[in-house]
């Protein structure tokens, strides 16, 4: 499926939450988050309860934010890994998992050189400084488990780093996620190569 150009990848997942859902069984995990203050537009909970909570009147309850305000990332990443835990089980095996993709290869907050690619073992963990904010994020581990994947990518200068995602090019991040059970959803700019 591709949407024309200039599509945002929460425009694209807008038009899925729209899909007749019973929302009341869905729970939503945050795959990656800013350290920033609560309702920052740089936060991607603050899109995710646009969409979910306010837009489909989703339970608040069942949007699970990632703890980036505690006092470390370290310790809110271990807190998330136990609500991950309680909610789905151990090891944790979400549904459907939602990624966008950066123009340098970058998924979730899984960094080109960042320390947490080669995590093996936790679910989420957390970055170093990357576009003026640290990070906390899903793990390969956790998102490779995952039932799906689901792509949302748009933009022309995201079309290379799409093509080398699709042929599993680990020399990127996005590369290193399972495709096999994946779903890509593009714009005409980023399908064009």
């Amino acid at each position: 499926m591709a949407l024309s150009g200039g599509s945002t990848p929460w425009q694209m997942l807008a038009l899925l939450v729209d899909r007749e859902i019973d929302w009341e069984f869905v729970h939503v995990f945050q795959v990656d988050e800013r350290q920033a203050p609560d309702g920052d537009t740089d936060r991607n909970l603050t899109h995710i309860r646009d969409l979910f909570t306010d837009r489909v009147g989703m339970d608040p309850e069942r949007v699970h934010a990632m703890p980036v305000n505690v006092e470390t990332l370290e310790d809110g990443a271990a807190i998330y890994a136990n609500i991950l835990a309680k909610v789905v089980g151990y090891p944790a095996i979400l549904d459907l998992v939602h990624l966008g993709m950066g123009s340098d290869g970058h998924t979730a907050s899984l960094l080109p050189g960042d320390a947490l690619l080669d995590e093996t073992s936790a679910d989420v963990g957390v970055t170093s400084e990357y576009q003026g904010h640290r990070r906390m994020s899903l793990t390969y581990p956790a998102i490779n488990r995952a039932r799906r994947i689901l792509w949302l990518v748009n933009g022309a200068d995201k079309a290379e780093m799409l093509g080398r995602t699709i042929t599993g090019d680990a020399s990127i991040p996005a590369g290193r996620v399972k495709q096999e059970r994946a779903t890509v959803i593009t714009d005409i700019p980023a399908a064009d190569k």
